[in-house]
């Protein structure tokens, strides 16, 4: 593989992070990252990280994807404005109860977590279709499969951008140009460490009791639960994110953690739709005990497969 231009966003933390430092230490120096923050001020632990690479094959630079002229202006300055990967990862977070959410803060996350991937692609798409060569990789979630509880807003914008790849995929063929969705679940990063903090502190008046109550003392213990049982780090995806780019034939779909597979697969067992609301609502609140037992078993297994790995 010849060095490739990858431009990364969302590197101030967390996966776009982890992603950036990955492609930049290669072995084989396949990459020249161009790792892009909002706010460069928050650079510092990226530069950390980056660490010898920092400057050779690894560039920081300014992008806030809800603006067009300042993703312009960051693309307009790479040589030849030429991306050859695009890992679309800047992304916000959303949780709680729908009536305690106003519409401009839906309008906001959807302003990021969608409209900032349309924006980026309207502006790398026309270059790589001249080129006929390209690879536009996009950090999904799970929620873009599956919704969950409380996570409404967040959700209804992964379900957006999965609709968006998946039709725009179908074209980008024509042109030689591929498209891979990464769909992590549960990752331990400071994005999510701090959506749950906001969370615990959140106003609930806009809501009924009952509402308040299940998410404060059901939603959020389970929450927690998961995220100690399933949760994978960022340098994980980081990994399996160089695997996709690297591929010869890149999947277009790659679900990250494969403890979470058997609950997005109940979506597809059952067209009416029934099977995976009635098993998440008896799980959530008829099958407590279940639950925490199979959470303890997918706890086990995943501790097994690591000591495999290492």
């Amino acid at each position: 593989m010849a060095c490739k231009t990858v431009l990364v966003t969302g590197c101030s933390s967390g996966i776009g992070l982890a992603v950036a430092v990955r492609l930049a230490k290669d072995e084989l120096k396949r990459f020249k990252v161009v790792a892009t923050m909002r706010d460069l001020d928050r650079r510092g632990p990226l530069e950390q990280a980056a660490g010898s690479a920092l400057n050779r094959t690894l560039e920081i630079k300014e992008l806030d994807a809800c603006s067009e002229d300042s993703i312009r202006s960051c693309v307009d300055s790479i040589p030849s404005r030429q991306v050859d990967i695009l890992v679309n990862n800047a992304g916000v977070g959303m949780i709680g109860p729908l009536e305690c959410q106003s519409i401009g803060a839906m309008q906001q996350l959807f302003d990021t977590n969608f409209f900032g991937l349309a924006r980026l692609v309207r502006e790398v798409l026309p270059d790589m279709k001249r080129r006929q060569d390209g690879h536009i990789v996009v950090m999904s979630s799970v929620m873009g499969i599956q919704g969950l509880l409380f996570n409404d807003v967040y959700s209804a914008s992964k379900f957006a951008v999965e609709g968006f790849c998946e039709s725009l995929a179908v074209q980008a063929l024509k042109f030689n140009i591929r498209m891979s969705l990464i769909e992590p679940g549960p990752v331990i990063t400071e994005f999510e460490k701090k959506v749950y903090e906001e969370a615990d502190g959140m106003d609930l008046a806009g809501t009924d009791e009952e509402t308040a109550r299940i998410f404060r003392q059901v939603y959020l213990p389970y929450s927690r639960k998961i995220f100690a049982a399933l949760g994978q780090t960022p340098e994980e995806i980081a990994e399996q994110t160089l695997q996709v780019i690297t591929a010869d034939s890149p999947p277009f779909r790659l679900q990250t953690n494969r403890l979470y597979t058997p609950l997005t697969a109940l979506k597809h067992a059952d067209p009416s739709g029934r099977l995976p609301l009635d098993a998440f609502f008896k799980m959530v609140f008829k099958h407590d005990r279940v639950f925490n037992a199979s959470l303890g078993f997918l706890r086990l297994l995943r501790g097994r497969g690591a000591k495999k790995a290492a």
